[in-house]
C-alpha cells in the first residue's frame, strides 16, 4: 500500500517536534526562520525542547507530540528538529491507525530514519528522508528547496540528478522502490518487524562517524540476511567523519554486493555532510547510470 501526504503550501502550519535527542531553541532558530521563508508557519510540538539524558524528554512525551501533530487537521506537515538517538524507542508504541488516517509528510535523517521506514512498514506513507530542522541550513539552504519544488508542482515526479557528486561503480539500469538512511539504524530494525520489505528495491545508505571497521561489521550483517541478494540497486551516500580512508568505502560496498549484478552509484549527496539531498521513500523510481539519473515514476504528493 502506498499512501501519499498532502503537499505543504504557502500560508500552512507545519509541526515541529523532536522525536529522538534533545535540542536547544537557538539551534532551531535559523531552520524555523527558513520554513518560515517558505511561507509556512512552524508550529512546536510541546515538548519540543524537553531534555532527559540523550533523548528529548520521556517515551511518553515524545510520542505525544508525534501523535500530536498527526491528530491534528490544521497542521499540513511535521519537521524533525534533529537526529540523536530515541526513535527506534517509539516504534512499538505508536498509533499507526492514527498516522494512516492523518498521512502527512514527515522529513528527517540520521536517527530519524527508524521512524520513516517503521511508519512505511506499518502505514505505507511516504515519508522524506532529508534534512532535520537543525540542519535545514546547511548548504545554504539550497537542498530543501527541492523539496518545496515538488510540493509547488504535486503532480511532478521528482528526479535526483547525480551527475555532479556520482560515481559510476557498476554500471546498470534498476527499478524498484526507493528506501534509505543511516547504516546504522538500518541493521538496529533487521529482525524487529518494523523493516519494509526490500525485496528488489533501490536502496541507498549513509553513516558518519563510525570507523571503517564498523561500517565493514554492519555491512557484513546486512549481506548475511541477503539484503544485497534481494535490492535491484545500491546507492553509497556520504559516509563523513570516519578518517583518511573514506576512499575504501566503496570498496567494501562492492565486496558485499558481490557478483550481483545491480547498478552501484557512489557519492550520493545525502547523509551528515554538507549537502543532504530530500529523497522521498516508499515509491518506485528507475536508477539510470547512463544518465546519472534517479527518476521517480509518480510524485509524492497526493495534492
Amino acid at each position: 500500500m502506498i499512501l501519499k501526504p498532502l503537499a505543504p503550501r504557502p500560508g500552512d502550519r507545519v509541526g515541529v517536534i523532536a522525536p529522538a535527542g534533545p535540542v536547544k531553541p537557538e539551534e532551531l532558530d535559523a531552520g524555523l526562520d527558513r520554513l518560515a521563508s517558505f511561507g509556512l508557519t512552524p508550529v512546536p510540538g510541546a515538548h519540543l525542547y524537553d531534555a532527559l539524558a540523550y533523548t528529548a524528554g520521556p517515551d511518553a512525551a515524545r510520542l505525544e507530540d508525534l501523535h500530536d501533530m498527526f491528530a491534528r487537521p490544521e497542521i499540513r506537515a511535521v519537521f524533525c528538529a534533529r537526529g540523536g538517538y530515541g526513535c527506534l524507542r517509539l516504534l512499538s508504541l505508536i498509533d499507526f491507525h492514527l498516522i494512516e488516517s492523518n498521512p502527512k509528510l514527515i522529513m528527517g535523517f540520521s536517527d530519524i530514519t527508524s521512524l520513516l521506514w517503521g511508519l512505511q512498514a506499518r502505514t505505507g506513507l511516504v515519508s522524506v528522508h532529508g534534512p532535520v530542522v537543525k540542519t535545514l541550513t546547511r548548504d545554504g539552504g539550497r537542498a530543501v528547496e527541492l523539496l518545496f519544488d515538488w510540493a509547488r508542482e504535486p503532480g511532478r515526479p521528482p528526479e535526483i540528478d547525480l551527475s555532479s557528486d556520482g560515481r559510476v561503480l557498476r554500471p546498470g539500469r534498476a527499478s524498484g522502490t526507493v528506501f534509505g538512511g543511516n547504516l546504522s539504524l538500518v541493521v538496529h530494525l533487521m529482525g524487529t518487524g518494523f523493516l519494509p520489505d526490500l525485496s528488489g528495491a533501490l536502496l541507498f545508505l549513509e553513516e558518519t562517524r563510525e570507523p571503517v571497521y564498523r561500517i565493514d561489521r554492519m555491512l557484513t550483517h546486512l549481506a548475511m540476511n541477503g539484503v544485497f541478494d534481494r535490492i535491484a540497486g545500491l546507492l553509497v551516500g556520504d559516509f563523513d567523519g570516519i578518517g583518511d580512508v573514506t576512499a575504501s568505502v566503496p570498496d567494501l560496498f562492492m565486496e558485499k554486493v558481490g557478483s550481483a549484478g545491480i547498478p552501484v552509484v557512489a557519492g550520493l549527496p545525502v547523509g551528515h555532510g554538507e549537502r543532504n539531498l530530500p529523497l522521498p521513500i516508499g515509491l518506485k523510481a528507475t536508477l539510470d547510470t547512463e544518465r546519472m539519473r534517479l527518476t521517480y515514476r509518480e510524485s509524492c504528493f497526493s495534492g
